[in-house]
């Protein structure tokens, strides 16, 4: 079982749709594996979904 998942750019490619499909997944199996995730994202949409963010490029102040 694994403690981490690490996803980079999960949704980079996806369009609006898919992209949350897909975060919900994440979320899902990271629950219940009982993992911590590490998203790394270009997406304010996105890292505004996480608990906690680390705001590198200033994503979320821009993101509406």
């Amino acid at each position: 079982r694994p403690q981490l998942i690490l996803a980079d750019e999960p949704t980079s490619a996806l369009d609006p749709e898919a992209a949350a499909a897909t975060m919900r997944l994440i979320d899902e199996v990271a629950c219940a594996l009982g993992a911590t995730t590490i998203v790394i994202t270009h997406d304010g949409a996105v890292a505004k979904r996480m608990a906690r963010q680390i705001d590198m490029m200033g994503l979320l102040r821009r993101a509406t």
